[in-house]
């Protein structure tokens, strides 16, 4: 039995990497400019011309992350790209928490939330550098973990 609930804590974890990532990337690729200054408001030590690829290229990491944890292929690569990744979005989010800024982490759209406290929280840096750790360590179980073969799950 314990084989099996291990198997399906994998699958929803990697479900759960996938929608979150599928879902953050979307947001920021139908807004570059938003995520742009989402990004500039953490203030974080790097050239603009930088900070500009970043904003280019990473959310288009995250899709394709997404996209290949949903899939299935090439697991290995798109968690090793997750981990690095949510290491990212662990550092920016602390050092911002860190240095008492007050910004919205920029990773999803809650508008539907409307304006209220629930939308407040979710969106803050402190719930972002939580939220950014239990990510990283969920893809760093998964990419540790092996894989459950068919005999092992039988017998």
């Amino acid at each position: 039995m314990r084989v099996e609930l291990e198997f399906d804590l994998k699958a929803v974890l990697r479900w759960l990497l996938a929608v979150l990532l599928v879902w953050a990337a979307l947001g920021k690729i139908a807004n570059l400019q938003e995520f742009h200054a989402n990004v500039a408001a953490y203030r974080l030590p790097l050239p603009a011309a930088m900070i500009r690829l970043a904003v280019m290229v990473v959310p288009w990491l995250e899709l394709l992350c997404g996209v290949l944890l949903v899939a299935g292929t090439m697991r290995r690569a798109a968690l090793l790209c997750t981990v690095g990744l949510c290491a990212i979005f662990v550092l920016a989010t602390g050092q911002a928490w860190a240095r008492g800024l007050e910004i919205s982490c920029g990773c999803f759209k809650l508008d539907f939330l409307g304006e209220g406290a629930a939308k407040q929280v979710l969106e803050s840096v402190q719930f972002a550098f939580g939220r950014a750790v239990l990510l990283l360590a969920a893809a760093v179980w998964l990419l540790r973990s092996r894989p459950v073969s068919m005999a092992t799950v039988a017998g």
